[in-house]
């Protein structure tokens, strides 16, 4: 069985055991406080904890970082798996049909394999270092826009400085805000979206890992603001700021930020 179909089994053990979480108050109940610093709600916690049953005795790595419990090591095989058991928490419980789980696969030099699936349509965003990027088997691109006056971004800013995102904001055709970051990276690799902001510096690795490696394989471009390659680090308290484009307004994204 290849990474994968252990993803897609995965995916199906969440689905289910989050199916009666979704769209109520039960779900939201917090339970914990999480190893990102923010509170944990039932919903994640069910999430997390089948997923990760699943990862450990199957040995798919040997370290597992995630969003609520932070790092964990046992035996496996040698490698580490970044999991966002839920992405778009609020969402999930609010009735707002936007939300997925994300799962990569470091080997140690990279991210090489990268899985997200939109938990509400059952999609499948599937990407293997170098190998391109699908969705449900079809292999997808990113668009051709060239220009920021045709363009569609997702935007997230400071909650209390909004000017930071104005001025890109009056240039480009339309804004899309939907609440999954994992989801949102992975439109951008397969042209539904020509670029994605995060200027929050909250986005951590579990959150991105996955859906960076598909959009790059989509043919698009990830950076920092600063057009820097962005560095992850494992502690999931800690977050970076993002740019994911189709390549083509690159550029020209990070002239107006």
């Amino acid at each position: 069985m290849n990474f994968q179909d252990h993803c897609n089994r995965i995916a199906d053990d969440v689905f289910e055991a989050i199916r009666p979480l979704r769209d109520s108050g039960i779900g939201a109940e917090i339970v914990k406080q999480g190893a990102d610093g923010t509170p944990t709600k039932l919903i994640d916690e069910a999430a997390e904890d089948i997923a990760i049953e699943y990862i450990r005795e199957n040995g798919l790595c040997s370290k597992i970082i995630s969003e609520e419990a932070g790092i964990i090591e046992f035996d496996g095989k040698p490698g580490t798996i970044y999991l966002d058991p839920v992405d778009g928490t609020h969402n999930a419980i609010t009735g707002n049909p936007f939300f997925s789980i994300s799962i990569a696969y470091s080997d140690g030099r990279r991210v090489a394999e990268g899985y997200v699936q939109d938990l509400v349509s059952r999609e499948t965003f599937y990407s293997s270092y170098g190998k391109g990027a699908y969705i449900n088997g079809k292999k997808v691109s990113v668009s051709k826009t060239e220009s920021l006056e045709k363009s569609t971004l997702s935007i997230y800013g400071k909650k209390f400085h909004p000017e930071t995102i104005v001025s890109i904001g009056q240039k480009i055709r339309r804004m899309r805000l939907f609440g999954a970051s994992s989801l949102e990276i992975c439109y951008v690799g397969c042209g539904r979206l020509d670029g994605f902001i995060d200027i929050r510096q909250t986005l951590r690795t579990t959150d991105a890992a996955a859906g960076v490696l598909f959009c790059t394989e989509g043919g698009g471009k990830v950076t920092d603001i600063s057009g820097r390659t962005v560095e992850f680090p494992e502690n999931v308290t800690e977050g970076r700021t993002l740019v994911a484009t189709n390549g083509y307004i690159h550029d020209k994204v990070l002239e107006y930020l």
